[in-house]
């Protein structure tokens, strides 16, 4: 490897151990890069610009803008309301409704801290009233809450499929079966320690009656993903449309049936929104400058012939990709992992044989676990701000469903059609 790759890397990892902000940190190894490689001062630039110039990747705003609709508005707490009566009589009842309710509200935000932050806001504090402890509940919410990048439309679903040149609807439905899988595995987390910790004893089953009158008060929001994965898979729309879609049905459903988003309300979507997508796409300028400059120097190339040269087994190549991802995951931003590892993988997984719509389930999947792995895991602080416990003790309380979450990475990954049943490969 030669001495200009030393110097990028060198720059990125100090930048991001002096915890400057990520795309910060990508721009500054860039132009480190541009000096080093000798190109044009103009580079930058241009990549910032034409990197942005993507039809795909309109759909990040309003997938953005339709989750903060839904979050401003009433649709999560009848999201809530509607687990509670389907799980909440299984023993850890409510950790189970704080994992169902994330899986409902996943497929409407594409957000993993707006799931913790939505959900673990109401069902923490609840947990908490209940007799479970504070770590045992934040750890659950914070856990539960990476179903929100797993569950389509998500957020870092469209981000691979742009940058690995793949169809976003085919990720999309590829998700749904892997997603679902995750959240069973979790519930199974769960009941295991409210047994073995004596947390929430089993409760009755609610009346038919209530259970019915809770699934038609969250209709509106089930219909979400009904129509945004039911329009991309039926061909009637693209991904973009989708996202448009649903801002105007969340919007609509919200402000006219619902009667839960004031005008100040809308101020505070717009202005996330807004926030938010000039967070991922500053990320996504910068990254992929940052990914020119590797091609530029052959990295891509030296990967694949260093991991291929350690084996030639497709089994062993796809755990060092995935230990690869898992540890660079606990100090990089998960959109920051995508970006930069998915033009270093991909050849690697493709030589190897796999599915490149697999292979960005498993990314995605390997990225969502390091949203509970300090020093970076953004999950672990919105649950310490929501129960009021330590990082330390979170961080060890989440450990059991770190491990189950690993677990579940490594079937998706060594079953591939679990991620590509639904889809003509």
């Amino acid at each position: 490897m030669d001495s200009t790759i030393i110097l990028i890397s060198a720059t990125l990892f100090v930048l991001l151990v002096l915890s400057v902000p990520i795309g910060v940190a990508l721009g500054l190894t860039v132009i480190v890069g541009m000096f080093s490689s000798n190109m044009p001062a103009t580079f930058l630039a241009q990549r910032l610009i034409t990197s942005l110039d993507s039809f795909p990747l309109l759909a990040v705003p309003f997938f953005i803008m339709a989750g903060e609709i839904m979050q401003k508005g009433s649709m999560a707490i009848r999201l809530l309301e509607l687990s509670r009566c389907l799980v909440g009589h299984i023993t850890g009842g409510l950790a189970q409704v704080s994992v169902l309710t994330s899986l409902f509200f996943g497929a409407l935000s594409g957000s993993s801290p707006a799931t913790v932050a939505a959900v673990g806001g109401v069902m923490i504090p609840t947990m908490k009233k209940e007799g479970y402890s504070g770590s045992y509940a934040a750890s659950v919410s914070t856990s539960a809450g990476c179903l929100g990048v797993m569950i389509p439309p998500s957020i870092p679903l469209i981000i691979y499929g742009t940058t690995a040149g793949v169809s976003v609807g085919d990720l999309f439905i590829a998700g749904i079966l892997p997603g679902i899988f995750v959240a069973i595995i979790l519930m199974l987390t769960s009941y295991a320690l409210a047994r073995y910790q004596g947390h929430g004893v089993k409760g009755n089953r609610p009346p038919a009656l209530e259970t019915v009158r809770a699934f038609r008060n969250a209709i509106h929001a089930l219909m979400v993903p009904v129509i945004v994965l039911g329009g991309i898979y039926g061909g009637i729309m693209t991904p973009t449309e989708a996202g448009v879609v649903a801002v105007a049905y969340a919007l609509l459903a919200e402000s006219i049936f619902l009667r839960s988003l004031s005008l100040k309300s809308c101020w505070e979507v717009l202005r996330g929104t807004v926030l938010t997508t000039a967070t991922i796409f500053l990320l996504v300028a910068t990254a992929s400058a940052l990914g020119q400059i590797f091609l530029f120097n052959n990295v891509p190339r030296q990967v694949v012939e260093i991991l291929t040269g350690i084996s030639d087994n497709r089994y062993i190549l796809m755990l060092l990709i995935i230990a690869m991802m898992l540890i660079l995951g606990t100090f990089m931003d998960a959109l920051a992992n995508i970006l930069i590892l998915t033009p270093l993988l991909l050849p690697v997984a493709l030589k190897a044989g796999f599915d490149p719509i697999h292979f960005g389930i498993v990314m995605i999947v390997s990225v969502a676990i390091g949203f509970l792995t300090p020093p970076v895991g953004v999950n672990l602080f919105v649950g310490c701000n929501i129960a009021k416990v330590s990082i330390e003790r979170l961080s060890i309380a989440v450990l059991p469903f770190l491990g189950a979450l690993i677990f579940a990475l490594l079937v998706l990954a060594f079953v591939p059609q679990l991620s590509l049943v639904f889809l003509d490969r």
